[in-house]
């Protein structure tokens, strides 16, 4: 999707926020049906039976007859949609939509051209059902498309994002492999001897969430702290996409295969505290340590090369590429002498610890619980004093 900044009046703002109340109004009504149908009474109302009752809704209610059909029966369509991933096993059920944490709708049936126009070099306009004229930042080039989705974040920002698939990154057609190791001191370290980092948290969060939870629940303080502790969060993953997209697409660009680790984050970052009955240990550091993995950006690098580069992406079994010599391949685990430094107990090698994991991940080195090799011997140089 290509995404861009609205600049609403703050009566536009007043209108957008109505059609968000419809749509989030209407996805509620809709997954409730659905989630209380029980079998043996009845059939569950489908899209189209929704959009029935919808009519006759608008009818009955002034107050939802005042909004834009197309945007409420895109709610409709959107948690129908929902629902039918959730039944192929692909997704999530859908949940509830809430106030000032899922405010947005789609517009479809949409003609670009007659939709959206260029002011200057920097602003543009798209036309919002019942709204008007929309100003937004021209950041980009924007594409042909026909439908478009305007929500409002946690920071009190307003964005349109026009759905499109952009076309995937060409490789240079050279054959060169890459492999990328994921850390926390070094956010991405290639098999080349590069690394990366990603940006770090901005300072003084934890005390902005201490004055959150410390206001009181209906007061204006409390408010006022939760717009500044969502306009900082936002302002780090602003820039943790943005590293993200520069550095993937200069992968994308530069090698034809990429390979990394199949590591499944959301296991990793599972809270230590256990139950009542198991306590867990070390809760403080693990929760520590599942902040710096999610502040690492990796699963939305991992994403946006599959996104750029698809076909192209290969995950290792990330069993044992640290401890691995990428030289000889001794495993041990007294060869990682410390975070930043691998040096082989048994032919003396040394280098980068990231780098020595990420040659072994691009070799496709990793190995079984036997200590076997997965894909066979390296047909590579070992980069040998790599720091």
């Amino acid at each position: 999707m290509s995404r861009y900044r609205l600049c609403p009046t703050p009566q536009q703002e007043v209108l957008l926020r109505e059609h968000c109340a419809h749509a989030r109004f209407v996805w509620n009504l809709g997954n409730e049906q659905r989630l209380t149908y029980r079998p043996g009474r009845g059939h569950t109302p489908l899209y189209v039976e929704q959009c029935r009752q919808l009519t006759e809704a608008r009818k009955a209610e002034p107050w939802l007859a005042a909004g834009s059909q197309n945007v409420q029966q895109q709610a409709l369509r959107d948690l129908d949609q929902a629902w039918r991933n959730f039944l192929g096993g692909t997704h999530r059920r859908p949940t509830w939509r809430k106030v000032s944490r899922n405010e947005g709708f789609r517009i479809t049936d949409f003609k670009w051209r007659l939709h959206v126009r260029r002011l200057n070099r920097h602003w543009g306009q798209v036309a919002v059902p019942k709204v008007g004229w929309v100003r937004f930042r021209w950041s980009r080039t924007a594409p042909d498309c026909k439908s478009y989705r305007v929500t409002l974040d946690t920071a009190g920002r307003w964005h349109a994002a026009f759905a499109v698939i952009p076309p995937p990154i060409a490789g240079p057609g050279t054959g060169d492999v890459v492999g990328i190791d994921r850390g926390v001191a070094v956010s991405a370290a290639l098999s080349t001897g590069e690394t990366y980092q990603c940006p770090r948290p901005s300072p003084g969060i934890d005390r902005l969430r201490r004055r959150l939870s410390r206001s009181k629940h209906d007061g204006n303080r409390r408010q006022g702290a939760r717009i500044r502790l969502a306009q900082v969060l936002a302002y780090d993953a602003d820039r943790r996409k943005d590293w993200a997209e520069q550095l993937s697409t200069d992968i994308a660009r530069r090698f034809d295969v990429i390979r990394v680790e199949d590591l499944r984050i959301r296991n990793m970052t599972r809270s230590a505290r256990g139950t009542v009955e198991s306590p867990g240990r070390n809760v403080r550091q693990k929760a520590g340590l599942n902040r710096e993995i999610l502040a690492s950006g990796w699963g939305l690098l991992v994403k946006r090369l599959e996104d750029k580069a698809p076909g192209r992406v290969e995950k290792v079994n990330p069993r044992f590429t640290s401890q691995r010599c990428s030289a000889c391949g001794h495993i041990a685990a007294e060869s990682r002498k410390s975070q930043a430094l691998f040096a082989c107990v048994a032919c003396a090698f040394t280098a980068n610890a990231d780098v020595n994991a990420a040659i072994n991940i691009a070799a496709g080195r990793a190995v079984t619980a036997r200590g076997g090799p997965q894909l066979g011997p390296v047909n590579r140089e070992p980069l040998v004093g790599a720091a």
